[in-house]
């Protein structure tokens, strides 16, 4: 279903003596990103080059290798890969030269050059979403900037979208998001609190960063608003706001605390639930998965194979007050109510699906 603003469906889950009904609003940056990749080849590889140039000059790259270097060697990878890869390309093309061979050897090196990049390179780097990591940059850049329009329209409709859901009853309003989306979504609820500062009045509402990548954008100097926005949600006295992180995951910032690092060390900082992959997954996916990062980083969102601390399908439309996956633990697991606690079969388990919580 669509409203005014923004995609949203209901979930109905109930059990032997509790009943939950949420409406899930769904606020999609991959329309962003998409359109990003829809470039041709040589746009979005400058497009990507440009845009960790911006990093790099404007006190990024230095700010995550001094406060997460694993994110720092993320930022890194796709741009080497590439520039190994044209390197490699631009070396076979020019063999003969090399080798001291007549021009016209250039026949057969660059149509080897380029066979090579099209057929073996580029679904090599496909494996490693190499090209999607350059525009998921160059979204980075523009949410720090702000200086793009198309984005600046597209998080107006998503504050109008939320400003729709939070006009809903609800006995709790969730606010979930994952990797880069708290970036969004620290602008969106910021942006709706300095336009509406009463919205939120008498209402509980929970903000849950999952593998929240805000410092991607944030540690950037232009990024300004979204620092400031990161202060508004921190003195919002009706959110309780915690960070779900895993060391694990080098897509993001293990251990830091977020609102002092966008310059509001005075403020109350989010709480941090911390939870590891292995515990979460079967010792077979979990040997199967560890080594892709990008699949590791995705777990947040997805169903564990056995009881864990975090179950991101229990937090969002399950009984249980959003707050409490902030302290739970493997020494304090979630039980839903009627269950004994220490009942393995109290909690489900299996796929989730990506979904917040009574109408947030």
């Amino acid at each position: 279903m669509r409203s005014n603003q923004a995609a949203h469906f209901d979930v109905d889950c109930a059990g032997s003596d509790w009943q939950t009904s949420s409406r899930i609003h769904v606020f999609d940056h991959d329309v962003l990103v998409d359109a990003l990749s829809r470039r041709s080849l040589v746009h979005r590889l400058a497009g990507g080059f440009a845009s960790a140039l911006h990093v790099a000059f404007n006190g990024g790259l230095w700010g995550y290798f001094r406060h997460a270097w694993r994110f720092g060697l993320f930022f890194l990878f796709p741009f080497l890969l590439v520039c190994l890869m044209t390197a490699t390309v631009l070396g076979i093309a020019s063999l003969p030269h090399w080798l001291n061979l007549a021009g016209w050897n250039l026949l057969w090196s660059v149509p080897l050059a380029a066979l090579l990049l099209y057929r073996v390179l580029l679904p090599f780097a496909a494996r490693f979403h190499t090209l999607h990591l350059f525009a998921d940059w160059e979204m980075a850049v523009a949410l720090a900037r702000l200086d793009r329009p198309d984005f600046n329209r597209w998080l107006e409709s998503c504050v109008d979208g939320a400003r729709e859901a939070f006009s809903e009853r609800a006995d709790e309003y969730l606010i979930s998001s994952h990797s880069m989306g708290s970036s969004v979504a620290v602008h969106v609820i910021g942006m709706l609190i300095e336009r509406h500062p009463d919205i939120l009045a008498g209402k509980r509402v929970v903000f849950a960063t999952l593998g929240g990548a805000i410092l991607q954008c944030a540690l950037m100097r232009p990024a300004e608003a979204l620092r400031a926005r990161v202060g508004t949600i921190a003195r919002a006295r009706e959110i309780f706001w915690f960070e779900v992180q895993c060391l694990t995951d080098v897509v993001n910032f293990y251990k830091t605390r977020v609102a002092t690092l966008s310059g509001h060390p005075q403020e109350k900082q989010p709480s941090i639930a911390y939870i590891k992959v292995k515990h979460m997954l079967s010792a077979d996916r979990y040997r199967r998965i560890r080594r892709n990062f990008l699949r590791v980083h995705r777990q947040y969102v997805l169903g564990p194979d056995v009881r864990a601390s975090f179950d991101f399908t229990l937090l969002t439309a399950g009984p249980l007050p959003a707050a409490a996956f902030a302290s739970f633990s493997r020494t304090n697991m979630p039980t839903l109510p009627g269950r004994a606690a220490g009942n393995d079969d109290a909690l489900p388990s299996g796929p989730s699906e990506l979904r917040q919580r009574r109408g947030a």
